[in-house]
């Protein structure tokens, strides 16, 4: 599957703010449909790895070593990959869309936006085991405005309203650079819509929502595994889209 001559996925790309979050431009033969049941394949394996306890990082390697995965291709399957004990547990908690109805909602920020952001821009969003949809986007310490960003963000708050929400809670990454500015686009869509909203800064959001009541707006896997209970609220809006790109990595069992 490897390709010497290509550009490498994490060569460094040009230094200016990214106008949508749409596909890497290797991503099309990366998660084509001939990469497909190889990628599928790798991610039940790494699942089956974690499950018995072995080292992400080492398992990871192992994985997508054997498979001959380039760098965004092992991302992706680490982002996936969810065994069959972790399955189990993360079911019992996932919370059904009638659980929002009058509740006061908690919500992961940036996991949420970026995935929304992704989906409406065509990028690439992964359909992993645990049947999650999550994005490849990555905010290295700074979450840059998009085109997508305020639709985004609308789209979340009329789904939301749909499902009967009574409030929503938005927390954001404080050492994330212009989280407060996104915090102020937040407060102004809620105002415009008379939705009821609270946004918050904080260190370490994970932490918050972990300890924090159910049910969670998150797809990520930390969350999921540690926290009162969750819901996937972009995978309950992205069937409603005209356009996006979900690539399916659950559909394999490890051998």
């Amino acid at each position: 599957m490897s390709h010497p001559t290509d550009p490498h996925p994490t060569d460094p790309q040009p230094a200016q703010a990214p106008r949508s979050r749409g596909a890497h431009p290797h991503d099309p033969r990366f998660f084509g449909a001939e990469a497909l049941p190889i990628l599928r394949r790798a991610t039940a394996d790494l699942g089956w790895l974690l499950d018995r306890g072995y080292a992400q990082k080492a398992s990871l390697k192992l994985v997508g070593d054997r498979y001959d995965l380039r760098q965004r291709q092992r991302e992706a399957v680490n982002r996936s990959a969810c065994g069959p004990e972790a399955l189990a547990q993360r079911l019992a908690k996932r919370r059904p869309p009638e659980a929002l109805a009058g509740a006061e909602i908690h919500v992961d920020g940036l996991n949420l936006l970026t995935s929304l952001e992704v989906a409406l821009s065509g990028g690439l969003l992964l359909k992993g085991t645990d049947g999650v949809i999550r994005d490849m986007a990555s905010m290295n310490g700074n979450y840059r405005k998009v085109h997508e960003s305020v639709p985004a963000a609308a789209l979340a708050g009329a789904a939301l309203e749909a499902l009967g929400a009574r409030s929503v809670v938005w927390w954001l990454d404080q050492p994330v650079s212009n989280t407060g500015r996104l915090k102020a686009a937040l407060y102004a869509l809620a105002e415009a819509h008379g939705w009821d909203w609270q946004v918050h800064l904080v260190p370490d959001p994970d932490g918050v929502l972990i300890g924090g009541p159910a049910p969670v707006v998150s797809a990520d896997s930390r969350i999921l595994d540690e926290g009162p209970g969750w819901f996937d609220l972009v995978g309950q809006v992205i069937p409603t889209l005209a356009h996006m790109w979900l690539v399916d990595l659950s559909a394999e069992t490890a051998g």
